[in-house]
């Protein structure tokens, strides 16, 4: 393990009025919070408004920022109509080498699946764009009955062991690409 903390961006994928993204957003980055080896940046795409960036604006210019400069990602995604939201598939296509020789986690939410058909598309998407998605993921199934009123888990053990789990997945892909990006420049 590296001696330096690795940058996680985690992506808000919904962007629809009355999100439940926001509940879970906030327990994964409290969780991940309490890994010393990790630094957060949160990228709502609720506030970067993926369909309204212009290559080259400010707006655009600062996104594409963010995402260069993390180490790695998770992506909190609902399932929509057994997919993901239309809003981050456009977010993830105005970028490419931005996500390159990087890797990919995934925290999903939805009806019985719990957001696991969204995963599995999300995770060609990232294969196209040269990024490595991790095995294990979070999920929750009829994530509204899991939460209380507050935001908590009602039950948080299997989701903070899933969480680590995918944590411990994603530093070794992070701290080990970062190494070799630095080393040798990925040129897929």
């Amino acid at each position: 393990m590296s001696e330096h903390p690795y940058l996680l961006a985690v992506i808000v994928g919904s962007t629809r009025e009355g999100r439940f993204a926001p509940v879970i957003a906030t327990w994964f980055t409290r969780h991940a919070a309490r890994h010393p080896h990790i630094d957060l940046d949160v990228i709502d795409l609720d506030e970067v408004r993926p369909y309204t960036l212009r290559h080259g604006s400010e707006e655009y210019v600062s996104f594409a920022k963010r995402v260069d400069e993390a180490d790695a990602f998770v992506v909190i995604t609902p399932e929509y109509n057994r997919s993901f939201p239309a809003p981050l598939k456009h977010a993830i296509d105005l970028l490419h080498t931005q996500w390159q020789a990087k890797p990919v986690g995934f925290v999903s939410y939805g009806g019985i699946s719990g957001g696991l058909r969204a995963v599995e598309q999300l995770r060609l998407v990232f294969a196209e764009l040269h990024a490595t998605t991790v095995r294990d993921s979070v999920s929750f199934a009829l994530a509204g009955n899991l939460f209380d009123d507050a935001g908590e888990l009602r039950d948080p053990a299997a989701a903070t062991q899933a969480a680590d789990t995918l944590l411990h997945q994603l530093t070794w892909w992070a701290v080990t690409l970062r190494e070799a990006r630095a080393t040798r420049p990925y040129g897929g």
